[in-house]
C-alpha cells in the first residue's frame, strides 16, 4: 500500500511558476513509475507527465512539454512537478499517482492550481 500526499498548489498569475510535490509513504516508492494528472472543472482527468523508477525516463503531454519538468528523489520518496510559464488553461486539480508505465494503482487527494489571466 502506498499513500500519496500532494502539496505546492496555489494561485499564481499567468507566466508564473509553481512547484508541486508528492510524498509517498512506504518503502517501495522506487519500484513505481510516478505520474502527474490534472482535472479541470467540467473536464475529464488528463495525463500530464510521468517518470520512470530511476528517473532517467520522462514523458510529457504535448500541452505542457517545454514548460513543465517532472523529477523524483527516491531517497525522500518524493516526486516533483516544476511548472513554469503557467497559463490559465493549466488551472486544475493536480494529482500524483504511482504504478506502472501506463496503469496507476495509487492516487493522492490532489492539490488545486489556479492561474489567473
Amino acid at each position: 500500500q502506498v499513500q500519496l500526499t500532494e502539496s505546492g498548489g496555489g494561485l499564481v498569475q499567468a507566466g508564473g511558476s509553481l512547484r508541486l510535490s508528492c510524498v509517498a509513504s512506504g518503502r517501495t516508492f522506487s519500484n513505481y513509475y510516478m505520474a502527474w494528472f490534472r482535472q479541470a472543472p467540467g473536464k475529464e482527468r488528463e495525463f500530464v507527465s510521468r517518470i520512470s523508477q530511476s528517473g532517467r525516463s520522462t514523458y510529457y503531454a504535448d500541452s505542457v512539454k517545454g514548460r513543465f519538468t517532472i523529477s523524483r528523489d527516491n531517497a525522500k520518496n518524493t516526486v516533483f512537478l516544476q511548472m513554469n510559464s503557467l497559463k490559465p488553461e493549466d488551472t486544475a486539480v493536480y494529482y500524483c499517482a504511482a504504478g506502472g508505465v501506463s496503469s496507476y494503482f495509487y492516487w493522492g487527494q490532489g492539490t488545486q492550481v489556479t492561474v489567473s489571466s
